[in-house]
């Protein structure tokens, strides 16, 4: 075949594959609308790659654009774009430098990084003026990363006929402007706004079956360490307590040389061969450490777990890169990597993920979790363990929320600033490793609460016991509806073991014949969690009398109520929510 002609082959648009219904609907959107920027927000898992694909292919054929170039955040993204595209007759060159200066006539275009454009605009400015092109801004988030990128991002692309951005939410944690976003004033506090052209959440996916259900199992325990300054402290995970303490609790809970990890590696390694067992017989596990100390560290404990290596996946690479596309293709059981796998990274058979990073801003765990989400085949369920942070607990509870990026107001949460937390977790040095800032001596496991549709369910149980076991021996293969009715029935059953214990332990004290305490008063951690019980029970009810997902129903709670998810909801407001459904 001449040269020219691999470039000008025009993509046979009858041997695409079938577009999901969100897809073909924001396909003929594009197509009516036909203007130069358009920002597409899809949840991790839902297609946007096949999507971006199908109007390159489109643009291509109808003659609007000659060249396509395809932006993504990482070196491993440029491979699984190139490969994606060849399937669909479009040929891109993720080999590309900018040393290169011009692309060669046997693509059809480029896939280069962010850092690229960052690093020489002026190169790729060059290639979008000489032919028609249409840019993929993948995860165009990150265009906002830094000041460069975006100013590299703007210089570069402003030329292009067409720009297709593409993101998952929440879109940014901070109010760095994005590069062709549009940003509109509404809502009551007159802030701009990110605004899409076509959205399609996490709750619409789960809905259609196009993503999985996510069941978060938070670990909390108590955890001992000792400061800078020599004073030894101890707290109990999920309490609460200031940020900077909040913070220590968490690193101390994920340093290797305590018992928490171990714990809930054993745990997610159960849960792992439950799904193996239960009709996922290649379901992989990921653990998503902070660091490359602690990511090894963390691979040799799942050796002494399972008897088997994990992979470890250390940075962006050519030789992770290979890494990660051979475990995606093997039955190996666990993949242990350092963000390298938090975004955009397709791994379908990942099944259970295990949060051991400090990394908590919305838009990271968002693009963490998505690596668990890609459903293949109905019933497929993911399980994600993560510590018992109040933090994290509001995230999780809040999968279901669609954001927009704002401009010019800080993003918190109940109590919790993103930046005082960030900056309070932990810090690298220029080697990658860790700064030790104090000294973890000991942290052990309680599976604290499960996390599913916005609600919470189960009573503490410790590590290694038939109540833990309740919940991790779920099914693998289950539709949301199973899931929640499993989950109610979890609950209801340790209420009622709890219940026999006390009666009996009365009983045997009248037997005694000595005389009957009357019972202690409760602490405030077991009255949140007897309010929690009650609340869930009343929104199953709910749920039950007007087919509204949970979910929904504990949304218009803290719509009507304020406050956060009922993870971190304080006593007072689980009150007010459970006289409010009860007037509903």
């Amino acid at each position: 075949m001449p040269i020219e002609s691999a470039a000008r082959m025009i993509p046979d648009l009858a041997t695409f594959p079938a577009l999901r219904a969100w897809q073909r609907k924001a396909l003929v959107e594009y197509l009516r609308r036909r203007s130069p920027d358009f920002l597409a927000v899809a949840t991790p898992g839902a297609g946007k790659t096949t999507f971006a694909l199908r109007i390159a292919a489109e643009l291509l054929a109808d003659g609007s654009v000659e060249r396509v170039t395809v932006v993504a955040p990482t070196e491993h993204l440029k491979i699984q774009w190139a490969r994606a595209a060849a399937a669909v007759g479009i040929q891109l060159d993720p080999a590309f430098r900018n040393s290169d200066e011009y692309a060669s006539r046997d693509f059809h275009g480029v896939v280069i990084t962010y850092a690229q454009v960052g690093m020489a605009p002026q190169v790729h400015r060059k290639m979008t003026f000489t032919r028609p092109t249409l840019v993929i801004l993948d995860e165009i988030h990150h265009a906002g990363d830094s000041r460069s990128w975006g100013d590299g991002v703007k210089a570069a692309f402003e030329p292009a006929v067409r720009r297709l951005m593409l993101t998952g939410t929440p879109f940014r944690s901070d109010d760095n402007p994005i590069p062709f976003v549009e940003y509109v004033r509404d809502g009551a506090d007159g802030l701009p706004r990110s605004r899409s052209d076509s959205s399609y959440g996490y709750a619409d996916a789960l809905a259609d079956g196009v993503v999985r259900p996510v069941i978060f199992l938070a670990y909390s325990g108590e955890t001992r360490w000792r400061t800078s300054a020599g004073d030894e402290l101890a707290v109990r995970l999920g309490e609460p307590m200031t940020q900077d303490v909040v913070a220590q609790a968490w690193r101390t809970a994920l340093d290797p040389v305590g018992d928490w990890m171990p714990q809930v590696l054993r745990a997610a390694d159960a849960r792992l061969q439950v799904k193996r067992k239960g009709g996922i017989p290649d379901a992989a596990g990921l653990v998503i450490a902070s660091d490359q100390q602690s990511a090894r560290a963390y691979a040799k404990l799942l050796h002494t777990i399972t008897g088997e290596k994990a992979v470890v996946v250390l940075s962006d690479d050519d030789g992770a890169s290979k890494r990660i596309a051979d475990f995606a293709e093997s039955e190996d059981r666990w993949l242990v990597a350092v963000r390298m796998v938090s975004e955009g990274v397709d791994i379908p058979r990942l099944a259970v993920g295990v949060y051991a990073t400090s990394a908590s801003t919305p838009l990271y765990f968002a693009q963490a979790i998505g690596r668990f989400v890609r459903a293949r085949r109905p019933g497929e369920t993911a399980s994600v363990f993560l510590p018992s942070v109040p933090h994290l607990l509001g995230l999780a509870s809040e999968m279901e929320m669609q954001r927009d990026h704002v401009l010019g107001a800080k993003q918190k949460r109940e109590g919790f600033d993103d930046e005082l937390l960030e900056r309070a977790q932990k810090s690298e040095d220029a080697s990658g490793e860790l700064t030790k800032k104090i000294e973890a001596l000991s942290a052990t496991a309680e599976l604290d609460q499960v996390i599913f549709d916005g609600a919470t369910f189960g009573l503490p149980a410790l590590s290694g016991t038939p109540e833990e076991e309740e919940f991790l021996g779920l099914p693998g293969l289950l539709t949301a509806d199973q899931v929640a009715q499993l989950l109610h029935k979890r609950q209801a059953e340790q209420v009622a073991a709890a219940r026999r214990r006390s009666n009996a332990a009365a009983a045997a004290s009248i037997a005694k014949g000595a005389p009957v305490a009357a019972p202690a008063p409760m602490s405030a951690g077991e009255r949140r969690i007897n309010l929690r019980k009650q609340l869930n029970a009343l929104v199953a009810a709910h749920h039950h009398r007007t087919d509204l997902p949970h979910g929904k129903i504990h949304a218009e709670l803290r719509r009507l109520c304020g406050g956060p998810p009922s993870a971190q909801a304080t006593i007072e407001q689980l009150e007010e929510r459970i006289a409010t459904l009860q007037t509903l």
